[in-house]
């Protein structure tokens, strides 16, 4: 699959599968987010890795916005430092996230982004540095079916590009 066709196809996938990811799956997921690229090659992230199934439930009970996380074979929670500039450090945040999503989507792998909202919990759970903090993780899984993650929605869904671009000016 080409990098046009996995962006045509990726879709947020939030129900997946109890089974497991190969290891080797797991690590082409997260060196996807590593190679990502950075401000000034900052780099600004970690991740966390979680496979427990009770870890990933306890998260997704912290986070209204990433539930999907219980079901997940594999959940990646991604850290930053507080922002100097919050901008620049999320972008690239969403960067390593968009990295590994479109990876996963490669090797059929379906997922989903989430807010974690309870950032203090999420450290207890975690056990991560104080200089660090959570506000996202990814879900990642073979989805259940229906779902499929190298399909896009049959219809609806994104306004044309001539609705989206503005040319040279508003």
């Amino acid at each position: 699959m080409n990098v046009i066709e996995a962006i045509r196809a990726k879709r947020s996938v939030r129900q997946f599968q109890d089974k497991p990811l190969p290891e080797e799956s797991v690590t082409a997921i997260l060196e996807a987010g590593r190679r990502a690229q950075s401000s000034r090659n900052s780099q600004p992230w970690h991740f966390i890795a979680i496979r427990d199934k009770n870890r990933l439930k306890a998260l997704a009970d912290i986070s209204r916005y990433a539930g999907h996380l219980a079901g997940a074979a594999l959940g990646v929670v991604i850290l930053t430092p507080p922002p100097e500039n919050l901008y620049t450090i999320m972008f690239d945040a969403g960067q390593a996230a968009a990295y590994m999503q479109l990876a996963a989507l490669e090797l059929g792998v379906a997922s989903c982004l989430g807010s974690i909202v309870g950032v203090d919990e999420a450290r207890k759970l975690l056990s991560f540095p104080a200089d660090l903090q959570a506000r996202m993780a990814i879900s990642f899984g073979y989805p259940l079916p229906p779902a499929a993650p190298l399909s896009p929605p049959k219809k609806g869904g994104r306004r044309p590009l001539a609705e989206v671009v503005h040319w040279e000016k508003w």
